[in-house]
């Protein structure tokens, strides 16, 4: 959070830099969106996605999307999947994954989310979900295999990363979310 004392004008202490004010250091730094979504699964540990109608390069996806001003990570997850499914995931939250992505022509900002464990559903639970369908025309129910040819291999191995998670306990670090890859 300093600048050269030459850029802001004024004599410099120590070192020969002084603290820019919040508002000029805040035009500096990296921008970014932030998303959460929640990991669901059959009682058979098989993941639920929901079929995209607005995008054809991310078909297939977890319930969650993009944090409203003054939200909270986990506050989106659950705002998201019970806009998009009907459903309420109850806390607390268990962290799945940090997912990161560097902006690119189609986005101008980097994009940085968490994925949650939104539980194991019962088949009732699956059958009772509502899709908004502004946002997701089916839901579907498969083994990570039968996934695999459905979606584009960055989002399958996110998928693959959000079950290895859940399954070792131990939270996933993916940072290959780039825009410029779509």
């Amino acid at each position: 959070m300093t600048a050269p004392a030459a850029a802001v004008g004024s004599c410099p202490p120590r070192g020969g830099r002084v603290w820019l004010p919040p508002e000029e250091y805040a035009e500096t730094v990296m921008k970014a969106t932030g998303f959460a979504a929640v990991l669901l699964t059959d009682e058979q540990d098989r993941p639920v996605q929901l079929h995209s109608v607005y995008s054809p390069t991310h078909p297939w996806q977890l319930a969650g999307g993009t944090m409203d001003p003054g939200e909270r990570p986990w506050q989106t997850a659950v705002r998201e999947c019970r806009e998009e499914t009907g459903l309420t995931v109850e806390g607390p939250p268990r962290l799945l994954a940090t997912v990161f992505g560097l902006p690119g022509a189609e986005w101008p900002y980097s994009t940085m989310g968490t994925v949650f464990d939104g539980g194991r559903l019962t088949e009732d639970q699956i059958g009772g979900i509502v899709l908004d369908p502004e946002e997701h025309d089916e839901v579907r129910v498969l083994s990570l295999r039968e996934w695999r040819p459905l979606m584009p291999p960055r989002d399958f191995e996110r998928l693959e990363a959000v079950l290895e998670a859940r399954r070792t306990g131990v939270a996933a670090y993916f940072d290959t979310w780039d825009w410029e890859q779509e």
